[in-house]
């Protein structure tokens, strides 16, 4: 068998009807989404299949929906390979962290949902405290674009919040610092600086009021060591013990996510595959530019992907 890593995409990923085709088709599918409508008191899944986009793309509901939608396309997968496709480690982007810890059996399902809704409606609050955005800026290696962020500090918060790929990084920060940083970015040579659609300063210290609360919230969580590895976002290292991710679980919402440090560390282990679980492509967009060309990376996210990548992967037993 091969050496399989399972990824679990984050925010952005969501589009309108998402995992409809998975609830349709998969009973282990329709329980996860019944399950998070009852836990988050909403009917998510209505959210998921219908939209409005408005709706689905605002971060109370986007959060719980990816998360729905990838823990959906996982225990598919699962009930579709009778178990027989495993994961020796795992890891998210961002929210998807959630998903690999799901994954990895830190938290039941019940508890992942809380968590996720708690940590959305958290950082949902903070944005309204502190205005923020941020810009993906491709083409420009991490040093300048540090070195552009260092020139406005005195505008305010300005930060990388994504290490994504090679030639893409997403920063983040307070609106005055970010508009003169992406100005400074392109001077500096990037091929491109992109404003996006967020409503807040993410993965920054903008967040730092929805860290500290997510951390008393997270105080009484009931979590379990992790039955395999989870590279976590903060530090891009392996974490295992159940305090460890009740340490890191707050400080990822205002933190750096170092998603080329944690794919290059699973290569490292000996990763050989790659599972995308959850809608759409943007995780194995990115491994095109972090991975040699030999590595495959799989996506899960209706039937049809679902038969391609068991019948991919178990043609090589």
């Amino acid at each position: 068998m091969k050496n399989i890593a399972f990824i679990f995409p984050g925010q952005g990923s969501q589009t309108t009807g998402m995992g409809l085709d998975l609830y349709n088709n998969f009973e282990s599918a329709k329980k996860v989404y019944q399950t998070a409508d009852t836990v988050l008191n909403k009917s998510i899944s209505k959210i998921c299949f219908e939209g409005p986009d408005e709706t689905l793309k605002q971060t109370i509901n986007a959060q719980s929906a990816i998360l729905a939608t990838s823990i959906a396309a996982l225990e598919a997968l699962k009930e579709v390979s009778n178990n027989r496709i495993k994961a020796t480690i795992t890891a998210g982007h961002s929210l998807g962290e959630y998903g690999a810890m799901y994954c990895a059996n830190v938290m039941d399902l019940n508890t992942t949902f809380t968590a996720i809704q708690k940590r959305a409606d958290l950082m949902d609050e903070a944005t309204k405290l502190k205005k923020g955005t941020m810009s993906a800026v491709l083409g420009l290696d991490t040093d300048t674009i540090q070195q552009c962020l260092n020139q406005v500090q005195n505008l305010g918060v300005a930060q990388i919040a994504n290490y994504n790929d090679p030639t893409q990084t997403v920063i983040t920060g307070e609106e005055a610092a970010i508009l003169k940083a992406n100005e400074l970015i392109k001077e500096a040579g990037a091929r491109k600086v992109i404003p996006l659609a967020v409503s807040g300063g993410f993965h920054s210290a903008l967040m730092q009021s929805a860290s500290e609360g997510f951390s008393e919230f997270v105080k009484n969580l009931n979590l379990n060591d992790a039955l395999i590895p989870v590279v976590t976002n903060v530090d891009a290292k392996i974490t295992t013990a159940k305090e460890d991710f009740r340490m890191k679980m707050p400080q990822q919402i205002s933190s750096s996510v170092y998603w080329v440090q944690t794919i290059q560390l699973m290569l490292k282990e000996g990763v050989d595959t790659f599972i995308e679980l959850g809608n759409g492509k943007v995780l194995a967009g990115l491994n095109r530019k972090i991975c040699p060309a030999e590595i495959k990376t799989y996506n899960v996210f209706d039937s049809q992907s679902l038969k391609d990548t068991v019948d991919g992967i178990l043609s090589l037993v």
